[in-house]
């Protein structure tokens, strides 16, 4: 059996400017990074039609076991399968992180014939946006400590300073760093790229004056007075929306069959809202009749970071939500262990069905969408276990398909195309909000523990209480983006399945006020990762041609 990248790099190939033609893109309005590899430039975004023809489909999960449960693949594979039935599709993901390419995870390119190409080059250095987006968040903390260390005209309050460096780089060492210079010593860190403000600015601004101003209210620290200190009052939003001006514009590929695909940004979901730009996803939404995007991780934290945040901000209406399953992740919630998961256990697969179940009836009852079921099938997977989901399935009232997209591609995701498409044509969207704007901080974190992660309650410490009160004074109508572990609706990693009961520990509230919402980081989420024991790095190597291995 070939690998991802061997499948990858046998995929032929279409020139960038044909896949821009074929989307009524000007290959004059591309900015080529090579023959495969380009940005949709400023200018010919602008020549797009001012209202949106496509309709939008998100794909998201239920909650997923260490090894991820091909998410990514199912939004390739389903895009892929609507162009083979005849429609005009186009896939916005986001760019992959070198955190976890080379640390437990892998790529995020897709797999198998569902995949994203070049992959070599996507799960790299790419275009550069993450550089970009690392400079500009480095060079604002710079620009904070300079101005201190020339006087501090702002009379900053240096123990109140609250922006950190970051790194697109999984380095648990730099969580804590303590900074020594002239007149002054003060702790702080670095977060991963993806959990930054940033690039959470850079993912939700629609057009280049909205990045600068956005990036021009971020808050990073108070007066002696306890006045805020913005970025606008060291004069940094102008420098930093220059190195992030280019960055700024989409990445267009490809998937192996030939698809157009958007990849832009790429903020985490455990940490971060976890769902690419808003500029690719509207110019997709203007190019296509179908746009398929992705949130990620599970829809308690992608999913709901994708409608209380994305499509508050930028008012999108979403069609329809696709639900990824696995048979061996609802064997993981029913209780098996991960070296238990290619085993047929239709008993551990029955007790793990109230995880799908959860998801659905949120998804249903709490933001009105229509929901089909994608089962990704494994080659593991067994005839009974497959007939098992299926007859515990079929109560819940709503379309399951099992899908085979990694294997065959297109024509294994083509049930799913049809059944997407039929949907969105039998029903009009009923897409609502979970909160209103003007709740209380408080209630809104009380709903999404409540009513989404079926907590009973939510314990803030003393710390992120004193933090709630003074938000709650100037920042009130702000969404809330909660960071915690992907693998459980608690903030507790072992609880698996649909645990119901548990306190939601909220042991930090951040404001990012340029992106337009506030973290509250919960149980024991890191924003730096560390690296696994064994990362995906040791089999990452480049051959003598110098073609690059081990990469999936």
């Amino acid at each position: 059996m070939l690998s991802d990248i061997e499948i990858a790099q046998a995929a032929k190939l279409k020139p960038i400017n044909a896949i821009a033609k074929a989307i009524g893109f000007a290959e004059a309005d591309l900015i080529a990074y090579g023959p495969y590899i380009a940005k949709l430039s400023a200018a010919g975004l602008a020549k797009l039609q001012d209202q949106p023809k496509g309709k939008l489909i998100l794909v998201t999960a239920i909650s997923p076991t260490p090894a991820g449960e091909g998410k990514t693949t199912t939004t390739i594979g389903l895009t892929d399968a609507l162009n083979h039935i005849g429609k005009q599709a186009m896939v916005c993901i986001r760019e992959p992180s070198l955190g976890p390419v080379f640390g437990m995870k892998g790529g995020a390119t897709g797999g198998g014939h569902a995949q994203v190409v070049p992959m070599e080059n996507i799960n790299l250095h790419f275009t550069g946006d993450f550089h970009a987006i690392s400079a500009a968040n480095n060079l604002l903390a710079a620009l904070i400590d300079n101005h201190i260390y020339h006087g501090n005209a702002l009379a900053i309050d240096v123990a109140s300073v609250t922006w950190r460096r970051c790194l697109d780089m999984n380095d648990r060492a730099l969580r804590q760093v303590h900074l020594s210079q002239r007149g002054y010593e003060s702790d702080t860190g670095f977060d991963i790229t993806v959990a930054s403000e940033v690039m959470a600015i850079f993912c939700l601004a629609e057009t280049l004056d909205d990045l600068k101003n956005r990036l021009s209210r971020i808050q990073v620290a108070m007066s002696d007075s306890g006045q805020p200190i913005y970025a606008s009052d060291l004069q940094a939003e102008g420098a930093m929306t220059a190195l992030l001006k280019d960055a700024f514009q989409p990445n267009l590929v490809q998937t192996i069959a030939g698809s157009p695909a958007l990849i832009h940004g790429g903020p985490f979901a455990n940490i971060a809202h976890g769902c690419n730009s808003v500029v690719a996803t509207k110019a997709a939404l203007q190019l296509a009749d179908y746009v398929v995007t992705e949130a990620g991780f599970g829809a308690d934290l992608g999913a709901e970071k994708f409608f209380d945040i994305k499509c508050r901000h930028a008012h999108l209406q979403p069609e329809v939500v696709v639900l990824v399953a696995t048979i061996r992740a609802l064997k993981y919630h029913g209780g098996a262990e991960l070296d238990e998961l290619d085993q047929e256990r239709i008993d551990f697969l029955t007790i793990g069905i109230n995880n799908l179940k959860r998801h659905i009836h949120n998804l249903h009852e709490e933001f009105g969408m229509q929901v089909i079921v994608a089962i990704n099938h494994f080659t593991h997977d067994t005839q009974a276990e497959i007939e098992a989901l299926e007859h515990v399935i079929q109560p819940l009232a709503c379309p399951v398909v099992v899908c085979k997209h990694w294997a065959e591609g297109a024509t294994g995701a083509t049930a799913l195309a049809r059944q997407v498409v039929a949907s969105i044509e039998q029903q009009r969207s009923r897409f609502k909000l979970l909160y209103a704007d003007d709740m209380p901080l408080r209630t809104k974190l009380d709903m999404i523990a409540t009513k989404l992660y079926g907590a009973s309650a939510v314990q803030l410490n003393e710390e992120a209480e004193q933090q709630l009160k003074r938000l709650s004074e100037e920042d009130q109508r702000l969404p809330i983006c909660v960071a915690k572990t992907q693998y459980s609706f608690s903030c507790d990693a072992q609880l698996r399945n649909a645990p119901v009961g548990h306190i939601l520990v909220v042991k930090a509230l951040r404001l990012s006020r340029g992106a337009g919402f506030i973290v509250a980081l919960c149980g024991d989420i890191m924003t730096m990762p560390g690296l696994p024991q064994s990362p995906a790095s040791a089999k990452i190597s480049v051959n003598p041609s110098g073609l690059i291995t081990g990469l999936s």
